[in-house]
């Protein structure tokens, strides 16, 4: 099976695009972690 140039760069694409959600993710998930972390304070300052 021979891979065109096409091919090739569309792969490249869909790898970096892989690559690319995988670290939103990570980061989306951190920046929930924390504002969590914020609400807690504000909750404890609060009582």
């Amino acid at each position: 099976m021979k891979s065109t140039p096409q091919q090739l760069t569309l792969f490249l694409l869909v790898a970096a695009l892989l690559v690319l959600v995988a670290s939103a993710c990570q980061t989306s998930r951190g920046f929930g972690q924390d504002v969590e972390k914020l609400g807690e304070k504000i909750q404890e300052k609060s009582k």
